[in-house]
């Protein structure tokens, strides 16, 4: 194990109930959970940083537990994955986690290594954006949108549901060209963070963009952390609905 993965871990957060998608991590595609899907792509994709799922529900720990995998039960009353994952590192003492969602079967190597460099480095949180293709996908308040300032680990400024940054002189009519062409970004739902920030997550006030919004990485910016930001070119697939696993197991041939 080499120093970095020593003091960096990966723990990924589960839930057993879904609103739009419920038992998702248990649903079954050529066979197989989804959350084993996730789980055995880590394990391919990042041998080298140790992993733990951290469950609310032994229904989620036996499929992993039997394949191998390391689980932590972890209270059903959390609000949020940062929570879960909170819990789960009193027992792992990381003094860096990166955060796996559950439902991203397709979450490569480079993504999880460029966190890991990422949140070696001055910030207290770190996260992947991915550049929008089409206007449609932009426009969509379902794909959260980020906007960083340039350069090296790049400083996010803001996350929102709605298209960001706004293109005025069209009146926000925007194609798929002006998208491409411009600094458009999706962000992806995976993270790292210190330790220290983890611990202090549950106990900071929910922001007044984060209540507007319901994203909660807000939380952080709004009580003046730094979350850093870079761009990845694999985009990834976040299973939220029936439809996105329909589109995974296409992707698995």
């Amino acid at each position: 194990m080499s120093a970095a993965s020593a003091t960096t871990a990966i723990i990924v957060p589960c839930r057993l109930e879904s609103t739009r998608f419920p038992r998702k991590l248990l649903h079954l595609v050529k066979g197989k959970p989804l959350v084993l899907w996730v789980a055995e792509r880590i394990r391919a994709e990042a041998p080298e940083f140790p992993c733990w799922f951290a469950v609310d529900d032994p229904l989620l720990a036996a499929p992993l537990e039997t394949a191998g995998f390391r689980t932590i039960a972890t209270s059903v009353a959390h609000q949020s994955g940062t929570d879960r994952i909170a819990e789960a590192n009193r027992t792992v003492r990381a003094a860096r986690v990166i955060n796996v969602q559950a439902d991203e079967p397709l979450v490569t190597g480079a993504q999880i290594r460029r966190l890991a460099e990422l949140i070696a480095g001055p910030a207290a949180m770190a996260t992947l954006a991915t550049p929008f293709k089409r206007a449609e996908d932009f426009t969509n308040p379902n794909q959260v949108k980020v906007v960083f300032a340039p350069g090296g680990g790049w400083r996010s400024l803001y996350f929102s549901r709605s298209p960001i940054p706004y293109a005025r002189d069209l009146a926000g009519r925007v194609d798929d060209a002006w998208v491409r062409a411009n600094p458009c970004y999706k962000h992806l739902g995976l993270y790292a963070y210190k330790a220290e920030l983890l611990e202090r997550f549950a106990t900071l006030p929910p922001g007044r963009y984060e209540r507007i919004e319901k994203l909660e990485q807000l939380r952080v910016l709004e009580n003046g952390y730094e979350i850093a930001c870079d761009v990845t070119e694999d985009p990834g697939l976040g299973v939220d609905t029936p439809e996105d696993a329909v589109k995974f197991e296409a992707a698995l041939g």
